[in-house]
């Protein structure tokens, strides 16, 4: 997520509930644009049957956004950093509105990617603009709180997108999941047009050269490097949690969307501890949260045929998982502290490529080895991102 940045050229100031209602619309949108990723994570088992595909390759779709998003997210963002704000989130969410439509009407694998890649483009540009809008709408002294309440769409979509997609689709199908999403993608892009004021692109960021000196920083790199290596552990398993808990644990389907919104809801409280440790010790929270998040990962499997068990693994995984969302982010950021923006951007291709390679990964596992193999495989690249991060500690100590 890109910090915040209010434009000198701010927009004249609106009545404070009308900027009320703009902020809750720039907050419904962050929530529909980022659930739009992680929704279909929980639909994957549906969806492979539906498309008569292996949930491996199904799974592929998940990788295929996430790389779409790490090559051409800098990129784009940076090439439509001129358009006028108001204009490029309407248009994005109409672009998002026919997505959803599509892939609700594909009828195979490849018109799904095709519905997966095309979102996939405009996502990081939203992501990467949205809460420098949200303190243009505030104003001085009040961008922080709107920023805050943006933050709160994405975090909610991060958390409870996935398990609301999979109660969705147990109640309307998955194509009715995508169908709803594109409803809402419509919606607010009416409101985005209607409601929300005419709003100037930012000023010119500082100097390319001045921006990409950080990149030259081994113990830059290596925060980049840390945060790929912590995602590719997180979803090497937690993209196929739909199916473990339906094969492994003997979850009824119609049931698995409700232990996907308790993961989400214990998920919450990692995300306060999160916010709560990294500001003093991000590395310190690192390795707690990796060490939490990889015990619980290793322990579902062996736990999966005592649900009892299986819940206190999944609360030590769910806490770990999404503690680790805000630690990467305040992580990388201050690493890149002369040059946030590029920081957060890195930080934002850094996680995408770990997703996509964990749906790699965690395929390649169910492949050769079943899903009992995808915890074990998940905590070992866990344990990789530990001795970065305690080796990284020693240095900085030494």
């Amino acid at each position: 997520m890109q910090p915040s940045t209010v434009a000198h050229a701010a927009p004249a100031p609106a009545t404070a509930p009308r900027t009320g209602l703009q902020i809750l619309i720039m907050t419904v949108a962050a929530f529909i644009i980022v659930t739009t990723e992680f929704l279909i994570v929980g639909l994957l088992p549906a969806l492979a049957r539906d498309l008569n595909i292996s949930i491996a390759l199904a799974g592929q779709l998940v990788t295929l956004f996430a790389f779409t998003v790490m090559l051409f997210g800098p990129l784009l963002t940076a090439r439509l950093a001129h358009v006028e704000r108001k204009r490029l989130f309407t248009v994005i969410l109409l672009v998002f509105a026919a997505s959803n439509v599509l892939a609700a009407t594909a009828g195979n694998i490849w018109v799904m990617a095709l519905a997966r890649f095309i979102p996939a483009l405009g996502l990081p540009v939203f992501w990467g603009t949205a809460s420098e809008t949200a303190g243009q709408l505030a104003g001085p002294g009040n961008a922080g709180k709107a920023v805050s309440k943006v933050y709160m769409g994405i975090s909610a979509a991060l958390v409870f997108g996935v398990p609301l997609g999979t109660v969705a689709a147990d109640t309307l199908g998955w194509r009715g999941t995508f169908w709803v999403l594109a409803a809402l993608s419509l919606i607010i892009a009416a409101l985005m047009h209607l409601a929300m004021p005419t709003l100037p692109s930012s000023p010119k960021a500082a100097a390319g050269e001045k921006q990409t000196a950080i990149l030259r920083q081994p113990r830059f790199l290596a925060h980049v490097l840390l945060s790929v290596l912590t995602f590719t552990a997180m979803f090497t398993s937690y993209t196929y949690l739909a199916d473990i808990l339906e094969r492994l644990a003997g979850v009824p389907a119609s049931q698995v969307g409700w232990w996907l919104m308790g993961f989400g809801g214990v998920g919450m409280l990692g995300n306060h501890l999160g916010g709560l440790l990294v500001d003093r010790k991000p590395l310190g929270a690192m390795v707690l949260f990796l060490l939490v998040m990889g015990a619980g990962m290793l322990a579902v499997a062996p736990a999966a045929v005592h649900h009892a068990w299986l819940v206190l693994a999944l609360v030590a995984w769910g806490i770990g998982y999404t503690a680790l969302f805000p630690v990467c982010q305040v992580r990388v950021m201050q690493a890149g502290a002369k040059a946030q923006a590029l920081a957060a951007s890195m930080n934002i291709s850094a996680a995408n490529a770990g997703i996509g390679l964990g749906a790699i990964v965690g395929g390649l596992g169910i492949r050769h080895g079943g899903l009992e193999t995808l915890g074990p495989i998940a905590t070992l690249i866990a344990a990789v991102a530990l001795g970065l991060a305690l080796l990284m500690i020693s240095r900085r100590a030494a």
